[in-house]
This record gives structure tokens, C-alpha cells and sequence, in this order.
């Protein structure tokens, strides 16, 4: 028997019609297209045919985009891009306790080199405290790094709202970490100064991202070496990848309706179930996205109920993909204030591929564990 898989937050399958694109063009165009020769030339066009699609699905300019290896070295790159970019105008940064390690993690990093960060109370919603934010801007704040879609708890956060709070301090940039947020919610990427996303959290491949960054913004590059695409990233541009993921994006936003109303099914049918366990807590709140629902069962550790869940072929994470693991969920933690309830969170993640079936597979053998535990 397959494995139930619940964890396509932090993975999907790649589509086959991507995998069909990024086969043909690597058969095609599989020359250098920084080459000025005819063969060169041929796969630049395709990067360029790719990044204009990209930015019409995306409502931003081509040039505004930045192609990475993924969304971790996007947020590497805005993070301290902008914050070694404008440090003689300030080392203030300002962000919240549900970013993405690759955020966090670079934060920490600053911190180390003499940057001052404050992090945003959470209010019992799951969204940042406008009000905390505005109190917390000064005029040394050079950057506000915030995720548009939180990965444990799927909390959308009022990214225009954020943006207009920022309106009276012009040396500080919003950063939206929106790796959760592509084909799951709407989202307007122009209303922040750079954004990362990753198509392999929508049916595209691995080892690819983007960074958009608005016109006129500087960045300070992490790799060096030639101009490339951009002068932000050097490195040889890789057309088949550019044009996988022009394809899962195109796909992702114009099959948006009908994939997020089948989540949305999915979604109600397990809460419907966990309402009726004393012992089962949802720490999502009602507005998150569908596609990430985490939960607390009294009794039992978050990684003891993975691993349980995993020998009876049920896949589900606990935190991020990404996080340290045996550590209570910082996200749950700034939502309920209550450390067991977040050392016993653990996180299920939907897609429209997620079958009715597997959701009856999986409930019937929680509830066997719960009944046994």
C-alpha cells in the first residue's frame, strides 16, 4: 500500500507536464546562455520568454525577478542583501516569530555582526500586531522580513496592511517570505520591496526559486562573479529550470480556483473529524489556508506522533521541514503561549492531489492511536 502522504508543504510531486517542459528544453537549449554564440542566444531567449511569463502570471516586471537555487538562498539574499546594502542608514531590523529557518536563520546571523532585531507579538489569530509593529519602527530600521503564509499554521498575514504601517519610514524595506502563499491565497507581491518563492511547493522542480525585487532597490550580492541574468546573482542561468518554472506557475494560478475549492473539501472534512476527539486541539486559525491545518494531541509529543503515525504509513511533519527538530514550535508557541500544547503540535499539509481516501485512511488510524494512547 502507498503511503498517505500529508506533507505537501513541504514538497509536491512535480507535475508531468513541468517534467515534460523541463525535459524538452534540456534536450534543446542545453547551452550556456551567457555564450554570445547562436546556441547561447537561443536558450537566453528561452530564460527571457520564461521570466516575461512569470511576471505577467505575477503582475511585476521581468527585470524584477532574480533566479536562485531555491527560496532559502532567496531569503538569504534579501535579508542580508538589504541589510549590508543600507547599513550606514541603519542596523534595525524588525520581523516575527513564525518566519522560515532560512529567515530566522539569517536574521541570527546578522545579529551576530552587530544588527539589532525585535520580532512582532503574534495576536491569538496567528497575525503580526500592527499596532507592536508601528511601535517597534524607528528611523534606523532598514528592514521588516515577514511571511506571507505561515508553514506550521497557515496564518495569512495582512501583508498591505503591513506595507502601509511602514509608509513613514522610507529607510526601512518589507521583505515577504511568500513560499507558502503562491497557489495557495491571493497575494500582490508589488505592494513589498522583494519577495522569495520556490515552485516546488507548487508541482515544479527543486533546486530553482525566485527573488523578485521591486525596481530601484539595492542589494548587496551573496555570490559574486560576473553579471549573469542579473548583477544581484551571478552563476550560469539555467533555461530548462526558467522554463519549468514558467510552466508550474502558469499552471498553479490558472488552475487556482479549482484546486484550492477541492483543499477547501479536504480541509472541512478533517475538521469536522477532530471536532468530534476531546483530546485533539487545532492551533490553525479558521482564516489560515486550507492546505496547512497543525494540530496538538493531548498526551502526545509532536515527533512521538510523527514517528507513529509514519510506521502506520502516514506522512505528516512536525514544524517545518526545515526547523531543529525535539524543539517546541516557535509558531505555536507566539499563538497559545503554551509550551506542551506546541511540544505536541504537529502539521498536516493538503494539495489538490490529496484523495478523499487517504483522508479516511488517515483519520481512521489517528483515532486508533489516540484510542490507544
Amino acid at each position: 500500500m502507498n503511503p498517505v502522504y500529508l506533507d505537501y508543504a513541504a514538497d509536491t510531486p512535480p507535475d508531468e507536464r513541468v517534467l515534460a517542459v523541463f525535459a524538452d528544453t534540456a534536450r534543446a537549449a542545453f547551452a550556456n546562455p551567457n555564450s554570445v554564440h547562436s546556441a547561447g542566444i537561443s536558450a537566453k531567449e528561452i530564460i527571457s520568454r520564461s521570466l516575461s511569463e512569470v511576471a505577467g502570471l505575477l503582475h511585476i516586471g521581468s527585470d524584477e525577478i532574480i533566479l536562485t537555487s531555491g527560496a532559502s538562498e532567496a531569503n538569504n539574499l534579501a535579508v542580508k542583501g538589504i541589510a549590508f546594502a543600507n547599513r550606514r542608514r541603519g542596523k534595525h531590523i524588525i520581523s516575527t516569530f513564525l518566519e522560515h529557518s532560512s529567515v530566522s536563520g539569517a536574521l541570527t546571523f546578522l545579529q551576530e555582526q552587530g544588527w539589532e532585531i525585535d520580532l512582532v507579538n503574534i495576536k491569538p489569530d496567528g497575525t503580526a500586531d500592527l499596532a507592536h509593529l508601528k511601535s517597534l519602527l524607528r528611523q534606523d530600521t532598514v528592514l521588516c522580513a515577514v511571511c506571507a503564509v505561515d508553514s506550521e499554521l497557515g496564518t495569512v498575514q495582512p501583508v498591505r496592511e503591513i506595507a502601509g504601517v511602514l509608509q513613514d519610514y522610507p529607510n526601512c524595506r518589507l521583505h515577504l517570505d511568500a513560499t507558502q502563499a503562491i497557489g495557495k491565497t491571493k497575494i500582490d507581491l508589488s505592494c513589498a520591496d522583494t519577495a522569495s518563492f520556490a515552485p516546488h511547493k507548487f508541482c515544479g522542480l527543486k533546486g530553482s526559486g525566485v527573488l523578485y525585487k521591486k525596481k530601484g532597490i539595492v542589494l548587496e550580492p551573496l555570490i559574486h562573479g560576473g553579471a549573469s541574468t542579473t548583477i544581484y546573482r551571478s552563476g550560469t542561468p539555467d533555461a530548462p529550470a526558467a522554463a519549468a518554472l514558467s510552466a508550474a506557475l502558469r499552471y498553479a494560478l490558472t488552475e487556482f480556483d479549482e484546486r484550492l475549492q477541492r483543499v477547501q473539501v479536504l480541509n472541512q472534512m478533517l475538521r469536522a473529524c477532530f471536532a468530534q476527539h476531546d483530546r485533539i486541539r487545532i492551533n490553525s486559525p479558521e482564516n489560515a489556508v486550507p492546505h496547512i491545518l497543525n494540530l496538538s494531541v493531548s498526551g502526545i509529543k509532536g515527533e512521538e506522533m510523527r514517528r507513529m503515525l509514519d510506521e502506520k504509513g502516514v506522512c505528516v511533519s512536525v514544524k517545518s521541514a526545515c526547523s531543529v527538530p525535539n524543539t517546541p514550535s516557535r509558531a505555536v508557541m507566539a499563538v497559545t503561549h503554551d509550551r506542551k500544547n506546541a511540544l505536541s503540535s504537529w502539521r498536516i499539509s493538503l494539495s489538490h492531489l490529496t484523495a478523499e481516501q487517504e483522508i479516511e485512511q488517515f483519520t481512521d488510524i489517528l483515532g486508533q492511536i489516540i484510542s490507544e494512547g
